[in-house]
């Protein structure tokens, strides 16, 4: 576990290898929220990250006109 310091202006710099590992970029935008006694931030992900999760899903559906 890496140990940061908070400056004078409330500031943290993540470790580089927290940073690699969650291949955080410079400019990314971090959910920062409070869980039980410590911070959690969890990196915020484009919308272009969700492109194709849904692959192999059924996209015809049955509406009430079709089943007269």
């Amino acid at each position: 576990m890496d140990i940061v310091t908070v400056s004078p202006k409330f500031q943290v710099v993540i470790p580089k290898e927290l940073r690699q590992s969650l291949n955080i970029q410079a400019g990314q935008k971090l959910r920062a929220r409070i869980q039980g006694e410590h911070i959690e931030l969890i990196p915020e992900q484009p919308m272009s990250a969700a492109r194709g999760f849904l692959a192999g899903i059924e996209t015809q559906v049955s509406r009430e006109e079709d089943r007269v």
